[in-house]
């Protein structure tokens, strides 16, 4: 199921998207707010705000996004432009760039991390 469902903590006047556990989407997925997969995805995710993937969740493709947590699991390549949080059930196989990385004891990562600058930072 996608939908939008209200939420008072977010930034997008408390919508963002969902895809419930038990759902498989084959293909590519453009959110223009927060996104929420609890399903499995096999494509490219790229999402204007925060991405959480929950602990069903698993993401076979790349992810391109502002923020995200992975509860779940990622193989492919992600790009958060901000920060990236690993929690200690979830797995990334691929490459990451993020301005900001923090992993949880337990949490899996196999690949490489890059590490970007943020813009008022001196070089």
């Amino acid at each position: 199921m996608i939908g939008k469902k209200e939420d008072t903590h977010n930034n997008n006047n408390g919508l963002h998207n969902a895809l419930a556990s038990g759902t498989t989407v084959k293909g590519n997925i453009q959110a223009e707010m927060d996104f929420r997969l609890d399903g499995h995805v096999e494509g490219d995710i790229a999402c204007n705000g925060k991405i959480v993937i929950g602990p069903q969740g698993k993401v076979v493709g790349n992810i391109q996004a502002a923020n995200a947590e992975i509860h779940g699991e990622v193989n492919g390549t992600l790009k958060i432009s901000e920060k990236l949080i690993l929690k200690s059930t979830g797995s990334i196989i691929g490459d990451v760039t993020t301005r900001t990385l923090e992993i949880e004891p337990n949490g899996n990562f196999n690949g490489q991390c890059t590490m970007q600058k943020s813009p008022d930072s001196p070089r």
